[in-house]
């Protein structure tokens, strides 16, 4: 019997009693499915109830294999080892006391004489450069990220269930699991929001409020399909539309064509002739009839209107934010940026950056790339003046906003709309809240608390709030802005970003995500430090990120 895992009719509520989904249908075979919808619709939670860490409520899931997770963040105890991780410490001592002829027969007999290549080939299938002993302290989270998918491919699982994968991964990490689930011929459920990654699944599960609904093919064919609901939306509303305005001519015809009528009646009984009581039922039956057209051509607008209403709101659920910025006014040639000879580190003994040099001038649009541990948020750091240099300077000669994946720049105990004007004290209220609807925050929801947003809401109430004032900076710097987003967000931090004129500094590994906003030039900065060595982690700041 093939590899599956069906869900049937399962359900699911928040504690709170807000329902997450219901009555959900959903099927897995040995292909690789890519899971996808907005934050906070459920997406982490249906692979807890797959998994059983959590219950559902109602309904079924059933299994024909075995699965192995991978979850956002790979929790380490101290003193664990990649050996722990893999579950095979204990067979690695058999061994060590076979080589130096110590272990029991019985030992022998049980001994797994491949174990080190088994781990070997499973490190490499995920790029990760260590070995069994390796502590799990010692490695950035991106390899952190990747020893966990070693020991899933270890395990070699009937099922893979990664909750994305490539968070916190650079360039070659991303590449690694790319290369690694193109050539899984078992069941993987993926939940990401890396398109790259998605452009190598068989289908993709949409997950909304509603309902979960399969597309059969990648990425881009689901962005296709996406477009070709738009389009029917599209065409549906101006068809809505047009029917509204015929509804409304075809009753103001009748109302015309009626009030004829009761001239002409009316002319007929001011000559005389004609009975009473026929004159009585001639004025009844004009009566209904005008309340009966009434009451159709009442029917008719409404059905239009609802018919309109909700082409309208498929149309703002399928359509990607668009918006329009004030000018920041950068001059083409004004340098905003200058770092000249940098060195710096948090111990004089291990510099994370070395005499780096380099401007930015005008608009100019900077990717900051390069391996984990390269240093690239020690760098944002330096710029932003929270870490001084031993060796060179920085020199900031413009305005800037710095987001970080935090965005600590916004209040979380103020609204939306109060760090709105904290942050633009010049902008009025109508101002404020124009802002503020450009970045999708209208009426109620510019009052929400900021420590109440979601990920993806936080960085677009930090956009909107930077972005959306009267003047904008003349070079905002953002780190890692995707990660932790849903694709639509990705989708409104990008087209809020392409609006931007001024110079943006960006450390991204999302290419896709560099491809859409423009950027123009990159600085990749060199790997310094080794990232085996514990004493070179940072507990609270990941350095190497």
């Amino acid at each position: 019997m093939p590899a599956s895992i069906i869900l049937s009719n399962l359900s699911w509520s928040t504690p709170d009693g807000r329902p997450l989904f219901s009555n959900l249908d959903l099927s897995f075979g040995p292909e690789r499915i890519g899971l996808v919808g907005r934050n906070g619709v459920g997406k982490t939670t249906l692979l807890k109830l797959i998994v059983g860490e959590i219950q559902p409520q109602s309904g079924a899931i059933a299994f024909g294999g075995s699965f192995g997770m991978l979850r956002q963040s790979v929790q380490v105890k101290p003193g664990e080892t990649i050996a722990d991780l893999f579950d095979v410490t204990e067979a690695l001592a058999v061994l060590r006391r076979a080589e130096a002829g110590e272990a029991t027969a019985e030992e022998l007999a049980a001994a797994d004489w491949m174990l080190e290549a088994r781990i070997a080939s499973a490190l490499a299938r995920a790029g990760l450069n260590a070995e069994s002993r390796t502590r799990l302290a010692a490695l950035s989270g991106g390899q952190r990220t990747r020893a966990g998918l070693s020991a899933l491919i270890f395990r070699e699982p009937d099922f893979l269930i990664l909750d994305e994968p490539t968070n916190n991964l650079d360039r070659d990490g991303r590449h690694a699991v790319g290369e690694l689930l193109a050539g899984w011929r078992g069941g993987a459920i993926v939940v990401s929001h890396d398109r790259e990654l998605l452009d190598r699944m068989d289908a993709i599960v949409e997950l909304t409020s509603l309902r979960a609904t399969r597309y059969g093919g990648n990425w881009s064919h689901y962005r296709e399909r996406k477009a070709l609901e738009l389009a029917a939306a599209e065409h549906d509303l101006a068809d809505a539309e047009k029917r509204v305005a015929e509804v409304a001519r075809a009753a103001q015809a009748a109302v015309e064509r009626q009030a004829r009528k009761d001239r002409v009646g009316k002319k007929k009984a001011a000559k005389g002739g004609t009975p009473r009581i026929l004159l009585g039922g001639m004025k009844e039956r004009s009566e209904m009839t005008s309340g009966d057209n009434t009451r159709l051509a009442e029917r008719q607008r409404a059905e239009a209107r609802d018919d309109a209403a909700a082409a309208r709101r498929r149309i703002e659920i399928l359509q990607p934010l668009s918006v329009k910025l004030p000018a920041t006014g950068l001059p083409a040639s004004k340098t905003v940026l200058k770092i000249g000879g940098v060195t710096a580190g948090y111990r004089p003994e291990q510099p994370i950056i070395r005499d780096l040099s380099f401007d930015i001038t005008g608009p100019e649009r900077i990717a900051v790339t390069g391996p984990n541990g390269s240093g690239k948020t020690t760098l944002l750091a330096l710029i932003s003046g929270t870490l001084t240099p031993w060796t060179g300077t920085v020199r900031l000669v413009a305005t800037f906003s710095m987001l970080d994946q935090r965005v600590s720049l916004l209040d979380p105990a103020l609204s939306i709309r109060d760090n709105f004007r904290r942050i633009n004290p010049l902008a009025d209220e109508n101002a404020c809240r124009a802002a503020l609807a450009r970045f999708m925050f209208r009426a109620d929801a510019a009052l929400q608390r900021v420590s109440t947003l979601s990920g993806g809401q936080l960085l677009r109430a930090g956009l909107a709030c930077v972005l959306g004032g009267p003047t904008p900076p003349s070079l905002l710097i953002l780190d890692e802005p995707t990660n932790h987003l849903d694709i639509d967000s990705i989708a409104a931090v990008e087209a809020g970003l392409r609006a931007y004129d001024g110079a943006l500094l960006v450390v991204s590994h999302d290419e896709v995500f560099l491809e859409g906003i423009g950027i123009s030039r990159r600085l990749e900065l060199p790997a310094w430090r080794t990232a085996d060595r514990a004493d070179e982690r940072r507990d609270d700041l990941d350095i190497g990120r």
